[in-house]
């Protein structure tokens, strides 16, 4: 039946006096429609060779998110998420541009108060300047390269003088070494050939590699840089082939390491060959596949977690819900969002009002119970934490070979010098 408009206003006018007589009441509607929001930004490439990594990483950080947000969220603040997605298809890859594109709608949106992210280096470096003039904290569970946090870049990388750039793993600077010094002390290397895919990271770790390596004794004898688009490296590595080395060393991720392991299991097979964490993943496992990943060794930038009794709850969770097994960066990931939500709970306790500012100054005092221990950090947003994990693919026939996490074998942690 057709209503009239004096029936509709009177319809209308009737909902205005019961909505107002309910808040008057009880004010249940005035409280929901002022519920509190806060909004923490997530950026991640995840189009591209470096996507099933960084999937891993976005549902430890969901994780967290999802649990708070059970529980009535943190200090009377529902927390939302915003994702920006930072690889494109022109790139392959994670794209530094895109990333600084992605940060600037971040600090554009005033109720994003911290960023989860990023996985690489080199978007690290392109946000980070950008991050620090809006005084918007970020925490990444994997970028490693140490430029990014180091105080004598301060004026490139965060020119409001503060610490801006947090991590729940540590730098290159001593994930690099710590794989030199395994390869010279357990694996007994005497010469060496090393790799970079010319990004923040790969060269970065390659660097601190092969400084360590050298000062260790081992006979360097040569370097090259891959260009992570092209397709074919069988020239460099009959190259290699030809000085003979005890091993290959790569610093690099996914896009150039999965054609590196392949036609590096053609040409050079028996030799050793490891890398950093760029190699210690999802994306290079299952890009890569057996049998040409067998035998890699490579490194976390942190303590092994998936197999902790800690992390059992979590990776129950995990697992259930994704359908996958967990890296251990999906648990700093975790433990990166725990810290953030610590921050904002610690800044509301103290009567202050939930800001950018007042968030950093909260993580930078951060000292929390997480999955991987009690996480701080020093002055310049590093954790103090300093534990380097090795690694090694082997195939077990009895396993799906899609079982990333337990055709990984944890050897342990790297020696220190």
């Amino acid at each position: 039946m057709k209503q009239s408009k004096h029936t509709r206003r009177a319809f209308n006018l009737a909902a205005v006096v019961s909505v107002a007589a309910l808040a008057g009441a009880g004010g249940i509607v005035a409280v929901k429609a002022q519920q509190k929001t806060l909004k923490l930004g997530v950026t991640l490439p995840l189009t591209g060779a470096d996507a099933d990594d960084a999937a891993k990483i976005q549902h430890g950080f969901q994780i967290a998110i999802d649990e708070a947000n059970a529980q009535g969220g943190v200090a009377g603040y529902k927390i939302e998420i915003v994702t920006y997605d930072s690889g494109t298809a022109t790139a392959g890859q994670y794209d530094p541009a895109q990333a600084a594109t992605n940060t600037k709608k971040l600090i554009s949106d005033p109720m994003v108060v911290a960023n989860l992210g990023p996985e690489m280096s080199g978007e690290g470096k392109a946000m980070t300047p950008i991050l620090s003039e809006a005084d918007l904290a970020t925490i990444t569970p994997s970028s490693t390269n140490p430029d990014i946090t180091n105080p004598a870049m301060a004026a490139q990388f965060k020119p409001k003088g503060r610490a801006i750039y947090f991590r729940t793993v540590t730098t290159d600077a001593f994930q690099g070494p710590f794989m030199a010094n395994y390869y010279t002390q357990v694996l007994k290397v005497k010469t060496i050939y090393v790799l970079d895919d010319s990004g923040a990271y790969g060269v970065g770790i390659a660097d601190s590699f092969q400084k360590q390596a050298a000062a260790n004794g081992i006979k360097v004898l040569g370097r090259d840089q891959l260009n992570p688009k092209e397709a074919d490296y069988t020239t460099v590595l009959t190259k290699i082939k030809g000085l003979k080395p005890d091993a290959i060393y790569y610093g690099g991720v996914a896009q150039a390491g999965v054609k590196l392991a392949k036609q590096a299991y053609d040409v050079i097979p028996a030799m050793i060959k490891g890398g950093g964490d760029g190699v210690q993943g999802g994306s290079f496992f299952t890009g890569g596949g057996f049998p040409a990943i067998e035998g890699w060794y490579s490194t976390n930038a942190g303590p092994h977690l998936t197999e902790d009794a800690a992390s059992a709850a979590f990776v129950k969770t995990y697992t259930e819900r994704f359908k996958s097994q967990p890296s251990d960066y999906s648990i700093t990931a975790y433990d990166a969002a725990l810290v953030v939500l610590d921050a904002i709970k610690r800044v509301a306790a103290s009567g202050k009002e939930v800001t950018r500012s007042n968030v950093r100054d909260a993580m930078q005092t951060t000292n929390l119970k997480t999955l991987q221990g009690v996480i701080s950090f020093d002055e310049n947003g590093d954790i103090k934490d300093r534990t380097v994990s090795v690694f090694q693919y082997k195939r077990d026939a009895k396993l799906p070979v899609d079982d990333y996490t337990h055709q990984t074998v944890y050897i342990g942690v790297a020696p220190q010098s």
